[in-house]
Parts: C-alpha cells; sequence; structure tokens
C-alpha cells in the first residue's frame, strides 16, 4: 500500500511538472476542459516566426500553433474552435499562415481580442467565422515595415508592396471592411506619432466592420456553440 501511494504520488508530481511545462511552451494545460468538444487556443505576446524572439519577450511560437490546428481538423470530438488573441504582431509571414490554416479549418471557429490584436493580429482577429473585441481591447492597423539595412531599394519595395497586398486581400475576404476605408485606416497619417496607421479601440472596430462584435468570453463561447448547433442540424 505504501508503494502504491508512492507510485501514485510521483506520478501526480510528474503530471503537473509535464503540465506547468506545457503551458510555459504553448500555453495551453492538460488539464481536462469542462467541454471538451471545443479546442481553445490563446495566441499572446509576439508571434514567433522564421526568427526567435528575444528572451525577454513573450511569443507565441507558429510551430506550435499549426500541430493543435490540425489536431483540431482531424480530431472528430472537437466540434469547434475558440481563437483567444492578445498580439502585439510579429512576424508577418507566420501570422499570415496561422491565418491562413485558421480559415481553412472547416470546423465552427470564433476569434476574441482580449487588449490587443495590433498589426498581423488583425488576420488572425478575422480569419474566423465570427469575430469578438472587449471594449477596451483595441487593433493598430498600419503598413508591413522593417529595420535595418535594406539592399537593392527597388526590388524590396515591390515585395513589400506584394506583402502588403496579401495582408489586404485576405482582411477583405474575410472582414466587412471596405478595400478604400482599409486603406485609409492603414496610411493615415494623424493617429500614431512618427508613425502612419489608426489605433482602433472596441467598438471602433466594429464600426468599420473589422470585427463582428464587442463582447467577452461568454459572448463569444455562446456564438461558437451556436454556430456548432446549426453546422450539427
Amino acid at each position: 500500500m505504501i508503494n502504491k501511494n508512492k507510485e501514485n504520488k510521483e506520478n501526480n508530481t510528474q503530471e503537473q511538472k509535464d503540465n506547468i511545462d506545457n503551458i510555459k511552451e504553448i500555453g495551453v494545460s492538460n488539464v481536462p476542459e469542462a467541454k471538451n468538444n471545443i479546442q481553445f487556443i490563446s495566441i499572446i505576446g509576439e508571434i514567433e516566426g522564421h526568427s526567435i524572439a528575444p528572451n525577454d519577450k513573450k511569443a507565441t511560437k507558429y510551430e506550435h500553433i499549426i500541430p493543435l490546428l490540425i489536431a483540431a481538423q482531424q480530431d472528430p470530438k472537437i466540434e469547434g474552435i475558440f481563437i483567444i488573441l492578445n498580439t502585439v504582431g510579429g512576424d508577418v509571414e507566420a501570422g499570415l499562415a496561422l491565418s491562413e490554416l485558421i480559415n481553412s479549418v472547416d470546423k465552427p471557429k470564433v476569434s476574441l481580442v482580449l487588449g490587443g490584436g495590433h498589426s498581423i493580429g488583425v488576420p488572425l482577429a478575422t480569419s474566423t467565422d465570427y469575430s469578438f473585441i472587449v471594449p477596451t481591447a483595441t487593433m493598430t492597423i498600419h503598413p508591413i515595415r522593417t529595420t535595418g539595412l535594406v539592399i537593392g531599394v527597388p526590388q524590396t519595395f515591390r515585395y513589400f508592396q506584394k506583402m502588403q497586398q496579401r495582408i489586404i486581400n485576405f482582411v477583405l475576404r474575410t472582414s466587412n471592411i471596405t478595400d478604400e476605408i482599409l486603406n485609409e485606416l492603414m496610411y493615415s497619417t494623424d493617429e500614431i506619432a512618427n508613425d502612419v496607421g489608426t489605433i482602433l479601440v472596441g467598438e471602433e472596430a466594429v464600426k468599420y466592420n473589422l470585427i463582428d462584435e464587442v463582447g467577452g468570453f461568454s459572448q463569444a463561447l455562446k456564438k461558437l456553440e451556436e454556430l456548432i448547433e446549426g453546422k450539427n442540424k
């Protein structure tokens, strides 16, 4: 009996350690959820892509999110996906890749912007079937930018133009904002000091038809459950 209790204690300790390690790595715990038919995925901090983010920055590695999305698509028990966003942006190609992957999953999907959905976080927010933003959350819309030495200026400029258009096309395809308004917000010069772009707060994102609705976790979860129910009919 003593050996069995010791073995159970060691197993519980190891399970707790694995759970903590998992949270540190991808922000998702192994604790069973109340309703396991929904896959919750959080994308927080900086989106880390082809380059490793500095150690002092909180980052979400896109190669950790991809397997979660693939598993959710393949698992018949998963009926919906809930994306929680609080990101400052990050790697453009990685963020756009995740946005396309989320959008291509054929199960009901809802996103919720908490805190911020900035830069490449914008297409991530619009990539789902329905999007929410809390009243105090902000979203920054601006052209893509780079830092450091740029070699072959005309060629690089054309490359960034194409990259920018890819992002614009995706947001137009996955939200109800118009091309004219999106470009106007993106290239505004009177909103951000020493930069171009626009910061939208809560209701403003809905006003411009970028996000579908202002609401919190319970509203977003209820909407996802409605979408799931509608698909199952």
